[in-house]
């Protein structure tokens, strides 16, 4: 018999006709194509935290060209790297309750019109303030793409590629870590007034595109199903999952999860902060110790100091050629993206937990080994390289390609938003300390210590990850809070 599913008075929209297969006869399967119109939406949602990565790196190799040009101090320098982190919290801490309101495509629409303007803003800038000014344009659009995207894929992934999904925009951040190095490269050779200039303003064109993009994806199935649109939701579902029984299931759970919230006491955007740090259930306080610890944890590891600064590190190494230094960069960026993907691609397979385990037990290695090339003084650039490009290998595999996404996931539907907020505050802001205090860190107990120190971190996120962390591969969203109540 047909069965029509959608429409009604909740103002959702038809969806095609499900026919029941005859009696005796063999269901057809269903096609694989839902689960690459998902791949397409949390591609494009994703794609906005590209212009994140590429412009918080690309200071890497600009700042040598801005100290000429326009006279900046290693000071000016220190905060400009690392001001875009400190920014951000702004716009990561408004990102969840505009999420909520607005939905989450048209946040991430709003997120690409302030990367645009503070890229044209950051070309343009002809002083340490402008400069400034610029950053933090830059920074409001960074904060909403990395706080909604991981929360968009989430959403819209099937429970069985969740984690390729949810791992995309770590690819797509350092696509543009890897896009600003090969800018830092490529322009270098332009006079020095103009070659940076041309840096930052390549990132105009791209926001303008993925917002174009971004009109043509569905919204949340679970933001319509919090708004009661339950019809909408499913015809997105009905699209996203690998069946449709699948895609009914997780509307019901969806519809469960939105009836107990409704049921609490805690009402509006305020009620939901209070939910998270004033009367957080026991699961609750869990999941946010597990989200908080991973990322700071991500950041405490150094990572940003070899990414904001590897010119001077692979100079202090004993490599005088800027232009070998920037092309050294280069590499970095191709490292971390290709084994990103290699993380991303086994998340599914392996699990988080154990990519997260090797991942913290690589770094803690790789970086006290680059801290010991370092002690070598300028006799051993190779090995400097090759120490730096196993820290961002080993980085990349776990830390660079699950954290995000196992923050998202974890959160209830209620808290999502909000709690994947805090969480990229505390990210951003450990990187912002890390990036501002790394010249003159290196400069009281040197760089050799900086890496020991960062290494000592890492260890003690290897023994937070085992002690702390369960598995969530293959867990529908909906009953994570389950997990976190043993």
């Amino acid at each position: 018999m047909a069965q029509q599913a959608g429409g009604g008075a909740d103002g959702g929209t038809e969806v095609p006709l499900l026919l029941s297969p005859a009696p005796g006869t063999t269901p057809t399967p269903t096609p694989p194509r839902r689960n690459r119109f998902a791949f397409v939406c949390a591609t494009l949602a994703s794609m906005t935290t590209m212009l994140h990565g590429y412009n918080l790196t690309l200071m890497s190799g600009a700042q040598l060209f801005m100290r000429e040009d326009v006279g900046l101090t290693d000071a000016q320098i220190e905060v400009l790297a690392g001001s875009m982190n400190v920014f951000m919290l702004a716009s990561i801490l408004a990102g969840g309750w505009f999420a909520d309101r607005l939905g989450r495509r048209s946040t991430l629409v709003l997120a690409n019109a302030f990367l645009m303007a503070g890229a044209l803003a950051m070309s343009l800038g002809g002083s340490f303030a402008a400069l400034m000014a610029a950053r933090f344009v830059t920074s409001v659009g960074a904060g909403f793409a990395r706080v909604v995207a991981p929360v968009y894929n989430a959403e819209i992934s099937p429970p069985s590629t969740r984690g390729v999904l949810s791992s995309l925009l770590d690819i797509f951040i350092n696509l543009g870590i890897l896009l600003s190095y090969v800018s830092n490269y490529a322009f270098a050779g332009l006079p020095v007034h103009l070659g940076w200039r041309v840096m930052y303003g390549v990132g105009v064109v791209p926001p303008v595109f993925i917002a174009a993009g971004v009109f043509f994806m569905p919204e949340s199935p679970r933001w319509l199903a919090m708004r009661g649109r339950h019809g909408d939701a499913r015809a997105v579902l009905v699209r996203t999952s690998d069946t449709p029984t699948e895609a009914d299931l997780r509307l019901s759970e969806m519809k469960q999860a939105v009836a107990r919230h409704a049921a609490g006491s805690h009402t509006g955007a305020g009620g939901v902060w209070k939910e998270l740090v004033l009367r957080p259930p026991a699961s609750v306080r869990r999941i946010l110790t597990c989200v908080i610890g991973l990322q700071f944890f991500v950041q405490a590891s150094g990572i940003d100091a070899i990414l904001l600064y590897s010119p001077l590190v692979f100079k202090s190494a004993g490599m005088s050629s800027t232009a070998a230094a920037l092309g050294a960069s280069v590499g970095i960026g191709a490292v971390k993206t290709g084994f990103i993907l290699v993380g991303m691609l086994l998340t599914d397979r392996l699990g988080r937990r154990p990519l997260l385990l090797a991942s913290t037990a690589g770094v803690a290695l790789t970086t006290a080994a680059l801290a010991a090339t370092l002690l070598l003084g300028s006799s051993a650039p190779s090995a400097c390289v090759a120490a730096v490009l196993a820290v961002v290998a080993a980085y990349s595999v776990g830390y660079g390609s699950v954290v995000n996404a196992y923050s998202a996931e974890i959160l209830p539907l209620r808290l999502r938003a909000q709690g994947a907020s805090v969480g990229v505050a505390v990210n951003r802001l450990t990187c912002g300390l890390v990036g501002m205090t790394f010249i003159s860190l290196a400069d009281g107990i040197g760089m050799p210590g900086c890496f020991f120190l960062y290494a000592g971190v890492t260890a003690a996120a290897f023994v937070f990850v085992y002690a702390r962390l369960p598995e969530t591969k293959g867990r529908s969203l909906e009953n994570m809070e389950v997990l976190f109540d043993k």
